[in-house]
């Protein structure tokens, strides 16, 4: 069974999008994944099609109403759809390569793409919304986010990248940032490829990638490394 992907959303002319291209737009056109879009306005129950309103207590901004977003996610996800029902928002919980991996195993996802100042805290209850963030920053909406989510999953799914086994070295993988690319030519602006890599010892190579990713992380991502040393759960 492909990966399933439904967004639920405002501005559903906005999918594809990047989606639709490259490696991840020949794996939607090949059938390894498929992506509905639902436009939240359709279950609206007024003729100004309103999915809004003012916040309980007062503030600014615009709140989306949980009755409506309800029946736009029950539309595409009945209770017995085994895909987990994603809510983008900067309040949730940073998206890891590891949870990237564990959606792209299994049937797909629903992602709810918020607007205005938030979701009705009743319907991300009502319906298990999990929370999930790309980053410590606030977007105009969750469409951007959802493809970000989806790109990383997406290209994980077997046959997207064709036969490639390059992600299992990419960030992230090992709990480390990836280690410096070179290709030709061999002299760039007077800066020479590292010796190492072209010395054919491929022991020499995958110690020197080794090092470097460490170093990169130390200095860029420190935090990985306490992750890394942490002890084990369980």
């Amino acid at each position: 069974m492909s990966f399933s992907a439904d967004v639920v959303t405002l501005f559903p002319e906005l999918f594809p999008g990047p989606l639709g291209a490259s490696v991840i737009g020949r794996g939607l056109s090949e059938g390894l994944w498929s992506l509905r879009t639902t436009q939240i306005r359709d279950f609206a129950t007024d003729r100004h099609r309103t999915v809004d309103d003012t916040p309980a207590g007062g503030g600014a901004g615009m709140v989306l109403r949980a009755d409506i977003l309800a029946r736009a996610i029950d539309a595409v996800s009945p209770p017995d759809d085994p895909r987990p029902r994603l809510l983008m928002s900067p309040r949730g919980t940073p998206l890891e390569q590891k949870r990237v991996r564990a959606l792209a195993a299994g049937p797909g996802a629903v992602i709810v793409c918020g607007r205005f100042e938030g979701v009705d805290q009743r319907v991300i209850e009502a319906r298990g919304l999990e929370e999930v963030s790309i980053g410590d920053y606030v977007l105009a909406g969750g469409e951007v986010a959802a493809m970000v989510l989806l790109e990383a999953v997406v290209r994980l799914i077997p046959g997207v990248l064709g036969a490639s086994a390059s992600e299992i070295e990419e960030s992230f993988e090992d709990g480390l940032l990836e280690y410096p690319h070179y290709t030709r030519p061999a002299l760039f602006e007077d800066r020479e490829i590292p010796s190492v890599l072209v010395s054919g010892d491929h022991g020499r190579i995958a110690r020197w990638r080794r090092a470097e990713a460490e170093a990169l992380t130390r200095a860029r991502r420190p935090d990985l490394l306490i992750d890394r040393s942490s002890p084990k759960a369980g």
